[in-house]
């Protein structure tokens, strides 16, 4: 009775789908290649997710007709069942009965166990391109496909890597057909291991009781989940849903045999890839769809397991990473800081070393300006020093040349003019008491004893001007007005606001300064009128004398004379500053100035 209601519900789904027959038909004219892709999973499954979005994708990018792509699921858990083989078989008959297929995939043992044992009836010209766990015992005519082994101990190999005190392996799997067939591959692969690791097998356990077993594993375990589509209490579960399960109660680090489940909180193994896998079933189908007979296309042996870990769950299980063993795929590492921000870093690294040398260079750089400055404040003390000492120098030689001066005047007018005076006497005598001849020559003797007595008195007089302590600088310079206007120069004096005492050696300097600049006046500039001004303030005395003469270049011609360098000299011993302003043709303009000093001490008086 079971047997017809499978069979009935079979029929009932290919008349409906019977009713699409011209349809398909249609689709069938088209010129597109038509590929049939048979699952032994779930629709859900990941190798399908993988399947339905990677083939067509390969497919169509080689087949410039176009593609018709479809996908049909065989449920494993009942495929042992002849009566659901033969509904299973009779609803493709009918769904596709118009359909010529140009290709038939077999995803996995089950699919290419069908399509072996109903190929006659259902695809007896299709070519079939499979994919097989197992080497199969003998091969179909028109199938080529890929043949990799399930490979479940190299992830127990690499979990020892990973934990070295490992002692225990916890192995997980459902209750339903496939699970089992899963349980005894894993027993016939990890028998190896063992006494050196004890395995337990938690096969068909009700979800309950396995949860309870999981949380209370001993130190040093692991545990390897397989597959769970059915537990003990006949509940059915989405074999990644339930390895979420599993991590999530598991007091042990959790391993697993296929990629799908990496990122499902398993620390990793060495896991199917799932993509490499559909990639070389994709390359040869476009093979086949390109014309080649199938069975003229070698099989392919492949191992595609990757070793591949979580970089979190590493840390999680405080699992180091140099325990990693070299060549093992290392995902979902957090990036550092360094892995960050390395540029960034660089950058501020290079800016901050050149900020470094920058500031560096600024202290070396202060230091030396430092040292130099020192340097230059000691050569200022030093050559202040010897300013001070030659100002000083030319001070005391001044005085000592006034001092001379004076004597050689004193002299002069003591010894000399008497001298003289006497003579004039004499000669006066003489000339009185000769006669004739003698009394001409007496007279002549006389005269130029007289003219004699006049240089010496002038001469004594310029050497030092006694009455210039007497009458004072203003009068002085009245004087010495007259004494050197003649009927070619006319010299002009006026003066303003001068004080009525004034210390010695400025009345000296002044007047030395001022009878310098008129007797260079006199002897070079031939001018016509030479202007003497002379005027007082609060705190300075300035004066100036301006002549209409030739001018000269002062830049050339000053160290060549002994004149401007004593006017110069003398000023700047008492503090004084002379300008010189001349070019030739336009005359000479001399400008002093004198920092005043009242001396109340100080009998002179300004006239």
């Amino acid at each position: 009775m079971r047997t017809w209601l499978i069979r009935g519900r079979w029929l009932l789904i290919a008349l409906t789908i019977a009713r699409c027959g011209p349809v398909e038909s249609l689709w069938a004219t088209t010129g597109q290649k038509q590929v049939l892709t048979l699952y032994s999973t779930r629709r859900d499954a990941q190798i399908v997710v993988v399947g339905d979005r990677e083939l067509p994708r390969i497919l169509e990018r080689g087949l410039p007709g176009g593609l018709d792509y479809y996908s049909e699921f065989i449920d494993r858990a009942r495929f042992p069942q002849a009566d659901y083989q033969e509904g299973f078989r009779d609803f493709l008959r009918l769904k596709y009965k118009d359909q010529r297929f140009d290709l038939v995939i077999a995803m996995g043992d089950i699919p290419l166990e069908f399509v072996e044992r109903n190929r006659d009836v259902l695809f007896s010209d299709t070519p079939v391109v499979f994919f097989a766990d197992r080497p199969s015992r003998r091969r179909l005519a028109n199938a080529t496909g890929v043949s990799a082994r399930l490979n479940l101990t190299d992830t127990v190999a690499l979990a020892t890597e990973l934990q070295p005190d490992l002692k225990h392996v916890f192995v997980i799997s459902g209750a339903g057909d496939p699970d089992e067939t899963f349980e005894r591959t894993a027993r016939a692969q990890l028998q190896s291991f063992e006494p050196r690791l004890k395995i337990s097998y938690l096969s068909g356990l009700p979800t309950s009781d396995l949860e309870r077993r999981l949380r209370w594993l001993p130190p040093h375990s692991m545990v390897y989940y397989l597959v769970v589509d059915r537990d003990g209490a006949n509940q059915n579960f989405h074999p990644l849903e339930y390895l979420d399960r599993v991590t999530a109660v598991a007091n042990a680090p959790v391993y697993c045999w296929v990629d799908s489940a990496m990122e499902h909180a398993i620390v990793g193994g060495s896991l199917k890839d799932q993509v490499v896998q559909t990639h070389a079933m994709g390359a040869l189908a476009l093979q086949v769809l390109g014309g080649q007979r199938a069975d003229t296309i070698p099989l392919v042996t492949s191992d595609l397991n990757v070793r591949q870990v979580d970089w979190r769950q590493l840390r999680r299980w405080g699992i180091s990473e140099a325990r990693v063993p070299a060549g093992v795929l290392v995902r979902f590492r957090e990036p550092s800081a360094w892995d960050r921000y390395r540029w960034y870093i660089l950058a501020a690294f290079a800016i901050f070393m050149a900020q470094t040398a920058l500031i560096a260079g600024l202290l070396v750089q202060r230091t030396r300006r430092r040292y130099a400055e020192e340097q230059l404040r000691r050569h200022q003390a030093e050559l202040l020093a010897s300013y001070e000492r030659l100002r000083d120098l030319g001070g005391r030689l001044l005085n000592a040349q006034e001092t001379e001066r004076a004597r050689i005047a004193r002299e002069l007018h003591d010894d000399i003019s008497q001298q003289m005076a006497l003579l004039e006497i004499d000669l006066e005598l003489l000339g009185r008491t000769a006669q004739g001849a003698d009394a001409g020559l007496a007279g002549e003797a006389l005269n130029r004893a007289q003219s004699v007595a006049r240089s010496v008195h002038d001469l004594s007089h310029r050497l030092h001007p006694a009455k210039l302590r007497l009458i004072g600088l203003v009068a002085a310079l009245h004087g010495l007005q007259r004494e050197m206007s003649s009927s070619d120069i006319a010299i002009a004096f006026t003066h303003d606001n001068i004080p009525g005492t004034l210390p010695p050696d400025l009345t000296v300097c002044v007047f030395r300064v001022v009878q310098e600049a008129l007797q260079n006046a006199l002897k070079y500039s031939r001018a016509r009128h030479v202007s003497v001004n002379m005027s007082g303030g609060a705190n300075e005395l300035a004066l100036t004398i301006a002549d209409d003469g030739q001018g000269f270049d002062v830049s050339s011609a000053w160290g060549k004379g002994l004149g401007l360098i004593s006017m110069t000299e003398r000023l700047e011993a008492i503090g004084g500053t002379l300008e010189i302003r001349s070019q030739p043709g336009t005359g000479t303009h001399l400008e002093l100035r004198v920092p005043l000093r009242i001396a109340p001490d100080t009998e002179t008086v300004a006239v």
